[in-house]
């Protein structure tokens, strides 16, 4: 025969025939927008992040309520305190609590309210962990870790996140929400959250650059694909709700695998470094901005993420009205 008998340009021969064929859809139901809120007045943008703000605790509902309006389901919390301390004391009581209850009595259940658990905004060492000695201390770290989720319970928060990758953190916060009370509130960790050279504009908004040394002895190699499963598996054996693989981008085969071998839902968390790269190259108009972010954030819905965080949310949400 001339031509084969099967053409698949026949799917793509118009637009309404193109989107009947669409194997993978993209919906603003599958987005979580992170905002920063910082204890006190002023609101400001971020140079690393253009179009991103960081919200004071009296503007942060307006911020919501946009996201709101664009259909977006919800939104991550992540606090910026006034002072920082040895154990990151503020971090259980403070500026993302008194978020919390503001988004709450606002917008009542119409938004699920996610809040990070990490101590890096609130140390004064800008560690996730508690440092002792030089060294981060794992068990210290946890207690500190349950504590600070504990403490988004009671501020009505609907799902708990820890990114601090320290070993046991999804298992000692299960027991203390389970010994509160908090039974319904979801944990979904930071599972597996890979040493990666894309968080340092979000280190920019946060001021949370380590003070000394790095990340690398909590956070997963990106070089072993196994270890990112293994850290996978323990957060569902402690009694994890959803996991999340971190960054996207560059992991995506991790999200697939975790689709795959998982029996609980898989986020991904598109960070700020995915983001930045985007912006830079539309604003220097090396690409369209627009459709490179309808083209990853699909990918990342292909390869098997049911939630999406993304700094990417609102522009995506427009897009997809």
């Amino acid at each position: 025969m001339p031509y084969p008998a099967r053409r698949l340009r026949r799917l793509r021969t118009t637009g309404a025939m193109r989107e009947l064929a669409t194997e993978v859809r993209l919906s603003v139901k599958d987005l979580v927008c992170p905002v920063f809120v910082r204890e006190g007045g002023g609101t400001s943008g971020v140079g690393s992040m253009p179009g991103t703000r960081v919200m004071s605790e009296d503007s942060v509902c307006d911020e919501v309520q946009e996201i709101a309006d664009l259909g977006i389901p919800g939104v991550m919390l992540f606090g910026i305190p006034s002072a920082k301390d040895a154990a990151g004391s503020s971090a259980a009581g403070g500026v993302v609590q008194r978020a919390i209850s503001s988004i709450r009595e606002v917008f009542g259940d119409g938004m699920v309210v996610m809040a990070d658990v990490c101590l890096c905004q609130y140390t004064d060492s800008g560690h996730c962990g508690i440092v002792r000695d030089g060294r981060i201390d794992n068990d210290e770290s946890t207690r500190a870790l349950a504590a600070i989720a504990a403490s988004h319970a009671e501020a009505g928060v609907d799902t708990v996140s820890p990114s601090a990758m320290m070993d046991g953190q999804v298992a000692a916060i299960r027991a203390e929400l389970d010994e509160r009370g908090f039974r319904d509130v979801s944990i979904m960790s930071h599972s597996a959250k890979h040493r990666s050279g894309m968080y340092a504009p979000f280190r920019d908004a946060a001021s949370c650059a380590p003070s000394f040394g790095d990340r690398s002895t909590y956070q997963v190699p990106y070089s072993n694909p196994r270890e990112a499963m293994q850290e996978l598996e323990e957060d569902v054996a402690e009694g994890v709700d959803i996991v999340m693989v971190k960054p996207a981008l560059a992991y995506l085969d991790i999200i697939h695998e975790a689709r795959r071998r998982l029996g609980v839902p898989v986020a991904a968390y598109s960070v700020s470094g995915e983001y930045a790269m985007v912006r830079a190259a539309a604003d220097a108009g090396y690409l369209d901005g627009d459709a490179a972010t309808m083209e990853i954030l699909t990918s990342i819905r292909r390869a098997g993420a049911g939630i999406i965080v993304t700094y990417m949310a609102k522009q995506a949400a427009g897009l997809l009205r």
